[in-house]
């Protein structure tokens, strides 16, 4: 039967992480917090000390489909309560900044008002400057989570509210995004 690659790599599971799996509910509780993933009936789970191995119960195309996919939310459920999950997103613009008070992301960008966005719940946002220190208000975010999914939509999220413009570069961006630039018109003499 011929299975996935990245599904036959075994998941290691790191010191002070528990995991369980029973009723197609896999469980990972860690340092970071605690997640819960429902896995597919045709994927079998092998739970041993140091390792997990995620296993095909059937060879149709659905299931080897699934075997790869299983693989890898379990291995980011481990990886998330352990070590967590980081983005990073700078803001670029006279005068743009952000600020948190309590739950609320508080963003100027220009606009005639400020964007609140409420930070949802697991998710840490930091605000810091150029390097790396916790600040009030400043130009350097931090999304910090266990769950990779939900960091990464809050990451994306606050980038729309001004996505980089090609023109000055303004607007929000990930850490090492590069955007690329246009000119802007020039006059034409005759």
């Amino acid at each position: 039967m011929p299975m996935s690659r990245i599904g036959r790599k075994p998941i290691p599971v790191p010191p002070g992480v528990k995991v369980s799996w029973q009723n197609h509910v896999f469980n990972a509780e860690g340092p970071k917090g605690k997640l819960t993933l429902a896995v597919h009936p045709s994927i079998s789970l092998n739970i041993s000390e140091k390792t997990i191995q995620v296993q095909p119960l059937h060879s149709d195309r659905k299931t080897r489909a699934l075997h790869g996919l299983s693989r890898t939310l379990i291995s980011n459920a481990v990886t998330g309560v352990s070590s967590g999950f980081v983005k990073k997103l700078e803001i670029h613009g006279v005068g743009f900044k952000a600020a948190v008070k309590g739950k609320m992301l508080t963003l100027n960008l220009g606009f005639s008002h400020p964007i609140n966005y409420e930070i949802p719940e697991g998710i840490t946002i930091t605000v810091t400057d150029a390097q790396g220190k916790k600040v009030s208000e400043g130009t350097f975010l931090t999304v910090e989570g266990c769950n990779k999914e939900t960091v990464g939509a809050v990451a994306a999220k606050i980038r729309s509210y001004y996505p980089p413009e090609p023109y000055k570069g303004k607007g929000i961006r990930y850490s090492g995004e590069q955007i690329r630039r246009k000119e802007g018109k020039t006059a034409q003499s005759k």
